[in-house]
Parts: C-alpha cells; structure tokens; sequence
C-alpha cells in the first residue's frame, strides 16, 4: 500500500505518558506487554490470528516528521528535551508474535513486546487496531466458509465496510481466513488477494431487455460468463433468458456458461428450482451463485433446506462482523527490567477475568501424536521447558481440582520472534501461504471445538510456576 506516516495514529495519552516517563527519567525502563482477547467473537470456539504483516510494516516505517513536531509542540504539553527525542526517534523494541491463520483462543498473548517503555507504551493503539481488526475478520470468514462445507465463499463487503481501509485490509482477512476472493480490486493489485466479480442489476437495466443485456455480456466475456438473473423475475424470465443465451452465445463459440447469479427472493427455493431449469436444458455444469446479506448461520440453513448453490458471496454481515464488529483485544503491562532481573507486574480487578497473568512468557500448544489434534494450549514463563518425554498435568487456573494429564504429545511455542532490538527479523508469508496454513491448523481442532453454537470450551491454562506467582502476586497486593 502507499505509504502514510501514522505515527499520530494513537491514543494521546501515549503521548502524556511518554513525556511524563521521559521527565521522570524512565525512558530506557525496559518493559515488557501481552496483547491478548478475553471473549471469542459470536460465542465461538475459537478466533483466528490476522494483521500481523500491516503492524510489521507500520512499525519499519515508525517515525516522527517536521509536522508531527509541530502539531504536538502546538499542544503546549510537552519539553523541547522530548519534542527532540520523539524527532530522533528510532524503535528498538523486541516483538513475538503467533503467526498469521493460527487459531488463538482467550487469555494467551498473541503479541508480546520488550523494549524501553516509551517505546513499548506507545505502540499500543496500532498494535490493537491493525490486529484487532483483521482478526475479527479473519474470524467471521473462517466461521462462513466452515457453513458452506466445502462450497466456495467470496466476499463482497466493500461497499459496507467501515471506511476505505477496513474493505481493503478486510479482503486480506477474509482471505485468510478461507474466502477465495475479493470484490475489492485494489486488494488484489497490492495485497494479492484475487479480485473476483460479474456484473450488476444496472447492467440489466441499461440494455432494452433482459435478453439483450445477457446476450451483450455474453460476446464481451464467453470464457467466464455468470449472469445476474433476479432483475425481474428469476424463474419466469432470469433463468430462461440466461439458457437461451448459454444456447446461442456460449456454447456456438466453443465455450461453456460458468453461471447464474441469484441475489434476492427465497434463495434456497429459487436455487432448486434453477438447477431443475439448467440441468433439463444440458448445462449441469452451470454452477449457482448466492449472495444477499448472508451470513454463517443462513448458509446453514439453507444448504439444510437443500439450496442447490455452489458458491457464496457474502458482503456486508462479513466485512463488518455485523453480528460482533468488535473484537476485544487488550495490551498489558507483564514485567519490567530492575538491575537486569525481570519483575513481574499483575492487574487486579474485581472481575476475575480481568486479572492478568503477570511476567514475561511464552506459549505452547499440545498435539495429540496419534490424531493429529490439538489438546490444549499452555501460557508458561518464559525460561520454562515442556518434555515431551515424560505426562504432563495441566489444571483449571480457576478452578485447580480440574486435572488431566496428557501422554504421547507434542509440544509447540506459537510465538515467533518478529523484531530483534527494533530490527525485523521475520519474512511474512505470502498471503496464499497464511491462507493454506490456516485451513491446516484449523483442521487440528475437534470438530466440538467449531461447533457455532455452544462450542466445546479449549483449554488455555497456566503451568505451575505461572500460575504460583500469580497467586503470589495477587496475595502480595490484596494485603496493601
């Protein structure tokens, strides 16, 4: 994409807080953050990690210009002394990430950043926004294409989506996330997301009849000819005139129709009916397209019915997540470097959810080695190792009298190191790569996991170290 300086995209009280860690000669404090979610979108069983590349890009390009001084210096808030460090800025942050088409689930970090305070502070409000948004996204496409069960899903948002970034960079979610193409065309030229797409009810309406109008598109596309039928009436004109045409424009050329198009009406009704229609008149090769403010639970419950559609678009109730359209992640402070020895930090509340799991760490998810399966995810600290030689007892973190424990399994770290003391050190995957790896892992959870509704709940707990100084620290700060 063009490249726009965003350095201002943030909250303004990361500036305040930088200026006042800035006098209080706290700017080289090293300080380390989890961004995590608490809640799944749409109650589900899982979400779908996505935006990491848009945050990688952001934070190369991280800088501070003549007229970004200017402005804050206009706010008359803040010293000379820091006005010039932001314009010397350079970020030096150490970043791990989960990688693009993971599924994550609640609680665990899915980006964790170290570096000086200032540094790691005010990165905070791109960080959420860039992976907040596309894992929303990601997530409510995923959801979508499992409804479809194996039917292709295209997204067809843009035009509702929230402003011009969120159609752009939505295409590159829904895309990981399983849809195979886009309306959106400059996904494709600078995200190479594939830009899919027919004609409109206008195209219809601009020629004298019905008729004319196919039979137009017909000759200027005849190797990739879908026709939108639903601009009068489906069954009684739409679906004859699109055979009449298929018949006399198509098939004389040496091609065949790719398809119909069906936008408004009893989709699953008219879909069945259609198909009669083309399979009579020889072209059982026509594949049917549905679109019309769907979503993954009208997907269901058409194909129930028996609609007879072998692909989807979907537009606005997908780019939005109009059922959920937010997606709550957080960042919080973990620990913070004293004298080179990490010391943890703990948010309490008196929401019991929203007490964080303190000090630096990592994450790890269990395989079962003969399915294939995943078994649960483990947040250890950092300097903590898994063998896999030996049974492992996970626990409830809540509710500790919970215990399994797991034989014959792998254990994999999800995090991955992105910067290197502010220096990338990770090549994003082509975007067709994420997709692929997507549908793998999501392939590992059990199918109880991705039920719609009342998903089996997937583990994500603590190990016994973590989860004794989170005690610790909660006793430590209950009593003050």
């Amino acid at each position: 994409m063009n490249k726009r300086n965003l350095a201002l995209l943030t909250d303004f009280y990361e500036f305040t807080m930088a200026h006042g860690y800035f006098k209080h000669g706290l700017k080289d404090k090293i300080a380390y953050f989890d961004m995590f979610f608490r809640s799944i979108p749409d109650n589900g069983g899982f979400a779908i990690m996505a935006g990491l590349e848009q945050l990688i890009e952001y934070l190369k390009d991280l800088r501070f210009d003549d007229e970004d001084i200017e402005f804050l210096r206009s706010k008359k808030m803040f010293c000379e002394e820091f006005l010039e460090y932001l314009k010397n800025f350079k970020f030096s942050c150490d970043i791990w990430a989960i990688p693009e088409g993971t599924p994550i689930f609640p609680d665990e970090p899915i980006v964790t950043v170290a570096g000086p305070i200032i540094e790691a502070q005010f990165i905070e409000t791109m960080l959420l926004l860039t992976i907040n948004h596309q894992s929303l996204i990601a997530t409510k496409a995923n959801r979508i294409v499992r409804a479809a069960q194996g039917r292709s899903v295209m997204e067809f948002g843009s035009r509702r989506a929230q402003g011009y970034d969120g159609a752009i960079y939505g295409a590159r979610a829904a895309y990981i996330g399983g849809c195979v193409g886009t309306a959106c065309t400059i996904s494709d030229k600078e995200l190479g997301v594939p830009a899919i797409g027919t004609m409109a009810h206008s195209w219809v309406q601009m020629f004298p009849s019905e008729l004319d109008a196919f039979r137009a598109y017909a000759r200027t596309y005849p190797d990739n000819c879908v026709l939108l039928v639903d601009t009068y009436n489906t069954l009684k004109s739409g679906v004859p005139n699109a055979i009449r045409t298929f018949r006399e424009e198509i098939v004389p050329r040496g091609f065949r129709p790719k398809g119909i198009r069906i936008d408004s009406g009893d989709i699953a009704y008219l879909s069945k009916e259609a198909r009669k229609m083309l399979d009579e008149a020889g072209f059982h090769d026509c594949k049917i397209v549905a679109s019309n403010a769907l979503d993954e639970y009208i997907i269901r419950d058409m194909l129930l019915e028996g609609a007879q559609v072998d692909l989807f678009g979907v537009g606005e109730r997908l780019i939005t997540s109009r059922s959920e359209p937010v997606f709550g992640g957080v960042y919080k402070l973990a620990a913070i470097e004293e004298n080179g020895r990490i010391v943890p930090k703990i948010k309490l509340s008196d929401n019991v959810g929203k007490i964080t799991n303190p000090g630096y760490k990592q994450v790890w998810r269990l395989f079962d080695k003969k399915s294939g399966k995943a078994i649960a995810d483990l947040i250890t600290l950092n300097d903590e190792v898994i063998d896999e030689s030996k049974p492992y007892e996970l626990f409830d973190p809540e509710y500790t009298w919970k215990r399994k424990t797991v034989k014959n399994f792998t254990a994999r770290k999800l995090q991955v190191k992105i910067f290197d003391k502010g220096r990338c050190v990770y090549k994003s995957p082509e975007i067709d790569q994420i997709r692929n790896y997507c549908k793998e892992q999501v392939d590992t959870l059990w199918d109880e996991v991705k039920r719609f509704e009342n998903p089996h709940k997937y583990y994500v707990d603590l190990s016994l170290p973590l989860w004794e100084l989170k005690e610790k620290l909660i006793r430590e700060h209950s009593l003050k």
